[in-house]
């Protein structure tokens, strides 16, 4: 094994780090000119389904930026072919399901992942990463009610109506569906941590659109029940959405190590809202295309509130998207780093 940059376990776990640590959301990918060639000849799911070439997408980042952590390239939707679910990403759309799922029946023949069987490439990956990384691996998966919403809508949506009129109306069937994904979660977070993954990330992007009231009915049983089972595995978990200000006194219950905040919600106030957990956030990733005396004021500033308290790591509130500047990203990491370490010295 390489020497290790535990920088960012440590900030998972609330311990003194010597710098902040940071990573960014989607850093391996559409920022990058290298993957925007790569992707010219093959699909998200054709780099996926090609160890070497998905550990080279995943570790360009950390070698381009200097970044604390890598983070698995692949897609949320990347298990949900093993319940029976025809999934096909489509090139400035995302994921789009053909046959949604929206009656009983549809939940009820939906099947099981068995990992090594149906993601053997993810679990190779994770492998080949271990040997080559010297920061850590996150791997992650997608919450049952973000999976939810595209299996239902059938592909993006700004609105969910098919989503909370499936599950207002059958709950039901909606609990059944919330099992089976919760299920899924479970057994594929269980074996990408097997396979070398040191931390675990849920993205539940889309569940800011519902209620507090809605997620503590229809939602908290089932994530509550994917990191109790998560809990026994050794490696910080880190819940992340958009839009769920709201939800953060919720999310602190839960047994998670750390909550990624987006761009709405800066850190002294989830901290003033009652979140004890580490922290992870939240530069509006907008501001990445400012002049650099705007983005370095704005990363002072959640450096200034991160740090108030043990645990906490630099991020985006939301992933990078393709616009942004390699150059930028560079400077970024270099100016946290440089700028944490003198204050935390």
């Amino acid at each position: 094994m390489l020497m290790m940059n535990e920088e960012f376990l440590k900030a998972c776990r609330k311990e003194e780090n010597s710098f902040v640590p940071v990573w960014y959301m989607r850093q391996a990918g559409r920022s990058q000119p290298e993957y925007r060639k790569l992707k010219e000849k093959y699909s998200l799911f054709d780099i996926t389904h090609r160890p070497e070439l998905c550990a080279q997408v995943t570790k360009l980042p950390v070698d381009q930026h200097g970044v604390d952590a890598a983070i698995l390239y692949k897609d949320i939707m990347s298990p949900v072919p093993a319940l029976g679910v025809n999934v096909e990403i489509k090139t400035g759309i995302g994921p789009v399901i053909d046959a949604p799922v929206r009656t009983m029946e549809d939940v009820e023949k939906l099947g099981t992942i068995e990992p090594q069987k149906d993601v053997p490439y993810v679990l190779e990956t994770i492998q080949l990463l271990r040997q080559q990384l010297e920061v850590p691996l996150i791997t992650f998966a997608g919450a049952p009610f973000t999976i939810a919403s595209y299996m239902i809508e059938g592909g993006p949506s700004r609105d969910y109506h098919h989503t909370k009129a499936f599950m207002y109306s059958d709950p039901e069937a909606w609990f059944l569906l919330m099992d089976k994904l919760g299920d899924m979660s479970i057994a594929y977070a269980k074996a990408q941590i097997a396979s070398g993954a040191q931390a675990f990330q849920i993205f539940d992007s889309w569940v800011g659109a519902l209620n507090a009231e809605d997620f503590r009915h229809y939602i908290k049983p089932v994530m509550n029940r994917i990191f109790s089972e998560l809990r026994t595995e050794g490696v910080p978990l880190i819940l992340y959405g958009t839009g769920a200000r709201h939800l953060l006194q919720d999310w602190n219950d839960l047994p998670i190590d750390v909550i990624g905040l987006d761009w709405r919600t800066s850190p002294r106030e989830a901290r003033e809202m009652g979140v004890t957990k580490a922290l992870q956030g939240n530069l509006d990733p907008s501001i990445l295309l400012a002049p650099w005396k705007v983005i370095e004021e704005k990363a002072k500033q959640i450096l200034d509130e991160g740090m108030e308290e043990p645990g906490f790591i630099f991020n985006v509130g939301k992933g990078i998207f393709p616009q942004v500047q390699v150059e930028t990203l560079q400077r970024l990491t270099a100016f946290i780093h440089d700028y944490s370490s003198e204050k935390l010295g």
